[in-house]
């Protein structure tokens, strides 16, 4: 390999805290982050499960100031959402954000932040490094396993004017401080925990296979897939199983630190489409797409892929590395399988009408550029008829 003149960065949260209980820290970040008008972003159900108010009550406690909280987080957070966020954040006169809940909270709150500081809409900052001011102080909370949004510089929005999903990639989006509690993951439905364990592997495959991997992130990507192969059926099987939790919190936080700095791929390209066309489940996206995508990056990459079927815990001995890049690919479809994935995205009400304009779309989405194979639409485009 030829090593040319080149500079990778790598980024991730000040502070990180993790393992059981570690969300009752939160009120020391706060004070440590001069908060005086906490701004909690989250979303109805996590209101209803009472993690919003348990999170409000470890305020209280630690630091003496009342908390506001923002439940109106969508799904796929839109401009709409952010703009409407925004409005609460400005009236009640807050100074630091909590974003509480998976990627969609920490996504919303993100936008929340960096209009609040940067002003303008959040259309303004699609693309890589956009802003000029670094947000309100900012600690998320995550009670999902997969999207790591927690402790990234990514932030996606979608716009519902074009309908689709904008990748804001700005380093200034990192949160302050990062908090994976596994006590708040033990709720999670297995639908959901499967999902979110997907997007986590996906994040992992993408990040190992991508064209600005280093040793770092290479590391980071091996061990993230090793634990979810290891731990994500148990969490799917048994919500209480701590020593999954605690392991999934681990293989996403790692898949985070990969893609974080490697960044990703065609299947995020191509999943970005589909939650901004027909508002699906990010996780279910990625996990359908991502054994047609790898197929189609294989010859590009082949002894990484044979490097993950070992990471997934398959016998590769004495095969040849095409046939353990296969390996790979069957072991990623029979985790989805056993998980209760959908086989295609057509049961999920894909339409082969509008094929076209998402793979327009997907070869416009940045996460596209660090893919190891180029594919035209045309070829963007079978991958999506095969994946129905």
């Amino acid at each position: 390999m030829t090593v040319q003149e080149q500079v990778y960065g790598f980024y991730i949260p000040t502070v990180t805290l993790m393992g059981i209980g570690s969300h009752k820290e939160i009120g020391n970040q706060v004070n440590t982050l001069g908060g005086k008008k906490p701004f909690i972003c989250t979303d109805k159900g996590i209101v209803a499960a009472g993690i919003a108010q348990q999170v409000a009550d470890v305020i209280k406690n630690d630091c003496g100031v009342d908390a506001v909280i923002y439940d109106n987080t969508q799904a796929n957070p839109t401009d709409k959402n952010v703009h409407e966020g925004l409005k609460a954040f400005q009236d009640k006169k807050c100074d630091l954000i909590i974003s509480l809940g998976g990627g969609s909270a920490h996504d919303c709150g993100k936008g929340i932040g960096i209009v609040a500081s940067n002003g303008g809409n959040i259309g303004d900052y699609e693309g890589v490094d956009q802003s000029t001011k670094p947000m309100p102080p900012f600690i998320a909370v995550n009670t999902t396993a997969g999207t790591a949004s927690e402790m990234t510089r990514f932030c996606i929005i979608t716009d519902t004017s074009r309908k689709v999903k904008m990748a804001i990639v700005d380093w200034r989006v990192t949160p302050n401080v990062a908090i994976d509690d596994p006590l708040l993951m033990v709720g999670m439905p297995p639908a959901l925990t499967a999902a979110t364990g997907m997007d986590a592997l996906t994040h992992a495959v993408e990040a190992y296979v991508s064209t600005a991997a280093t040793p770092v992130t290479d590391a980071c990507a091996l061990k993230g897939i090793e634990l979810v192969s290891q731990y994500l059926r148990a969490a799917v099987a048994n919500g209480e199983d701590m020593e999954a939790r605690d392991r999934m919190c681990y293989a996403q936080y790692l898949a985070g630190m990969a893609f974080n700095n490697a960044s990703l791929g065609h299947v995020h390209a191509m999943a970005h489409q589909l939650g901004g066309f027909y508002d699906l489940p990010h996780g279910v996206c990625n996990a359908i797409l991502l054994p047609h995508v790898s197929r189609f990056n294989l010859i590009a990459k082949m002894s990484r892929f044979a490097d993950i079927a070992v990471a997934m815990g398959e016998n590769i001995d004495g095969l040849s590395i095409r046939d353990a890049a296969d390996v790979a690919i069957e072991a990623i479809q029979t985790l989805s399988a056993d998980i209760g994935i959908p086989s295609g995205l057509a049961a999920l009400g894909v339409k082969e009408k509008d094929l076209q304009v998402m793979a327009e779309n997907a070869q416009k989405d940045a996460c596209g550029l660090t893919n190891p194979r180029c594919p035209s639409l045309e070829e963007v485009i079978g991958i999506y008829k095969n994946a129905l």
